[in-house]
């Protein structure tokens, strides 16, 4: 009789004790979330927890421009990043529902323009291969970092980026290949990718403030600034991203009133108030493991989830998260972060998306709301974890700008007078730089995108100030040729040969 009654009361006390954590979820997580941008510098952030279909979380927080205090509301637009990819994923899951495409379809029977470096690779890539990071190609990001044209121009000059392992024989995050999915979309559907995922994603889950182009944004109204922070400078605003070329790959911009609805849908399994947008096939096809994940190519968090192993499904990196499989994504463009993720065994989804660069208090939301809401479990301090854990990145950081400050040469001059260096300068798949001399500095533009105001560093090696698009110092080395002359100008870790004065 007593060990009954103790059973009981044990009972009691476990529902009760579940009963205040169900209580306490949404305060638990709103706690660590303001205390998180107070110490993460963050100025605005919106995030959204749906289970089962029911949106069990959503708050916003802060303000969409620092100088203006304007605050952040359910209509506010943030740019979603490489969580975009996911999307796309989905709108060529549409097109194979309707039998207009198939998964290993050869890329070249849609896109009979579609080159590569290697040529094997490009007779065998498949619409799969587009998205899961494997191709074998070398990922050219400077394609779109210090160009601005076209995204049939940009895809032609990734024709020359070279192979770097065998075809599925290996893992490089590769951008391009989401670029040329959305010409996949555009061959086969009729409608540009961007039009296509407003009729076919966007209208049936009513996602009313969703914009496919960043160029949009800015009609549309109602968006956030982004940020930059740095220790020495504060928060200071980052120039928009405006590389709607390479759009498909993270270019979406949405608000937290549609991302309830997104996350609705993927905890319910693709269905939207009754509707379904996929095929329970092409659905769950989305979030099977398609490739293998090394420790180099995953998130600095495996440190603290210590996962058994690592894949990407299609637009979704995955791992294995207290006996379940978490499917998740961030996304980064200057000044902006964001990161969604689902575990469908508990059809719990959560989506973050914040107005200052790399703010990795994404990551601990995630993991903090899956806790609450998957597991029932108030526990771990996922915000100082995390916080701790970027800290110490942050220090390694510091410490190699240190040892780069340090090795500048003092006392030293150029090879030759700095008119010299005057010139233009190309790259075959990179485009064209020009180099002006501009009393006793140099002016480097490159494709008349990007333009760096840059003064003597050591011997023939100049360095940027901050103040570009890219917001960051940057090192340029020229080199000399045999006859005396300037030959050749380093830059992101390729050459720019000269070609005139």
């Amino acid at each position: 009789m007593k060990n009954y009654r103790f059973l009981l009361i044990t009972m009691f006390g476990l529902l009760y004790l579940s009963s205040i954590h169900a209580q306490d979820k949404v305060a638990l997580l709103d706690d660590m979330i303001r205390q998180g941008i107070q110490d993460w510098h963050i100025p605005g952030m919106t995030a959204v927890v749906v289970q089962e279909g029911e949106v069990v979380f959503s708050k916003v927080y802060g303000v969409k421009n620092i100088e203006s205090q304007k605050v952040v509301n359910r209509e506010t637009l943030f740019n979603m990043g490489s969580t975009t990819k996911a999307v796309v994923c989905m709108a060529l899951g549409k097109l194979v529902d309707q039998q207009k495409l198939k998964w290993d379809d050869k890329v070249r029977s849609h896109l009979p323009e579609f080159r590569l470096s290697d040529p094997y690779i490009t007779e065998e890539a498949r619409v799969q291969d587009l998205l899961t990071h494997n191709l074998g190609i070398a990922p050219a990001d400077l394609l779109w970092v210090i160009d601005s044209v076209s995204t049939e121009q940009t895809v032609a000059r990734f024709a020359l980026s070279e192979k770097s392992y065998p075809l599925r024989g290996g893992f490089a995050y590769n951008n391009m290949m989401y670029a040329v999915a959305g010409e996949v979309i555009e061959a086969v559907s009729g409608m540009h990718w961007t039009k296509f995922v407003e009729e076919h994603i966007f209208k049936p889950l009513e996602m009313e403030r969703t914009v496919a182009r960043v160029s949009d944004i800015f009609s549309s109204g109602n968006y956030v600034t982004p940020y930059q922070y740095d220790t020495a400078e504060g928060l200071y605003p980052a120039p928009f991203n405006r590389s709607d070329q390479i759009g498909a790959a993270g270019m979406i911009w949405t608000c937290t009133a549609d991302m309830e609805h997104y996350l609705q849908m993927l905890s319910r399994g693709g269905v939207y108030k009754g509707k379904r947008l996929l095929s329970p096939e092409t659905f769950s096809y989305l979030f099977e493991p398609h490739a293998f994940v090394g420790a180099t190519n995953f998130y600095p968090t495996q440190e603290l989830t210590k996962p058994d192993w690592m894949t990407y499904g299609l637009g979704w990196f995955q791992h294995n998260y207290r006996g379940h499989k978490l499917d998740f994504h961030t996304g980064s463009i200057a000044g902006l972060a964001a990161i969604a993720g689902i575990i469908h065994d508990t059809r719990t989804a959560v989506y973050v998306l914040a107005n200052r660069d790399h703010a990795e208090l994404r990551h601990a939301i995630l993991y903090k709301a899956m806790d609450l809401w998957a597991f029932n479990d108030p526990e771990r301090p996922w915000h100082r974890e995390i916080f701790e854990l970027y800290e110490k990145s942050r220090e390694r950081q510091e410490t190699a700008l240190k040892k780069f400050n340090e090795s500048q040469i003092p006392g030293t001059s150029t090879s030759l007078p700095l008119p010299a260096f005057r010139g233009r300068y190309t790259h075959p798949m990179l485009g064209e730089a020009k180099v002006n001399v501009s009393e006793s500095v140099l002016e480097i533009n490159f494709n008349g995108f990007v333009n760096f105001h840059t003064e003597h560093w050591h011997y023939n090696s100049f360095i940027s100030d901050k103040d570009n698009k890219l917001q960051s110092r940057l090192l340029f080395t020229f080199e000399i040729g045999a006859d005396g002359t300037v030959s050749k100008l380093g830059a992101f870790g390729e050459y720019f040969k000269k070609v005139s004065e």
